[in-house]
């Protein structure tokens, strides 16, 4: 599977150019291969993230009734601001050339519509499932882009925040248990 991926993604690179990173690390791609994402993809996916970690944190903060999740939850949400006023921080200072996105991926809208529709120990299971997922990609992408990113800032600032996305991974899979 992965050789047939990342095939597909070689084919992607080589006949659309313009959008070729984009494509390889939308497909997840880049991510197999372990190539570094361009700077406005880790952009936009760090954002995204972001958005999501936030929103279905609240609602954690609101629906579960496992102390463990709350607090997590409430974790999440004050270190994904942060990172957030960071990445914009560094956008808005000239720092780093690219737009934040207005709203999260569809793919991550879709997961916080189907976290919406639950309740009780459903909602918790699903919350932690979904952020287990969501900090796997985190780490894989900042560790691709604070190893090989192109704008020396931004991947000195991934190579800072991988370790505690880490621990947030660590967190997770605790939960899960």
């Amino acid at each position: 599977m992965r050789t047939a991926l990342a095939l597909a993604g070689l084919a992607i690179l080589f006949t659309s150019p313009v959008l070729a990173q984009s494509a390889a690390e939308k497909t997840g791609v880049n991510s197999v291969m372990g190539v570094a994402p361009r700077t406005e993809d880790f952009v936009t996916e760090v954002a995204s993230s972001d958005m999501f970690e936030i929103e279905s944190s609240k609602l954690a903060v609101e629906r579960s009734q496992d102390a463990a999740t709350k607090t997590f939850a409430q974790q999440m949400i004050s270190d994904h601001m942060k990172t957030s006023a960071e990445l914009k921080a560094m956008i808005d200072g000239g720092k780093v050339k690219a737009a934040i996105p207005s709203a999260m991926s569809s793919a991550q809208q879709s997961m916080l519509d189907d976290l919406k529709k639950l309740n009780g120990d459903d909602f918790t299971k699903r919350y932690h499932s979904d952020q287990e997922d969501a900090h796997e990609d985190a780490v894989d992408l900042f560790k691709r882009y604070g190893d090989e990113g192109e704008n020396a800032e931004l991947k000195a600032w991934a190579a800072k925040t991988r370790p505690a996305l880490e621990h947030h991974l660590t967190m997770a899979k605790d939960l899960n248990k």
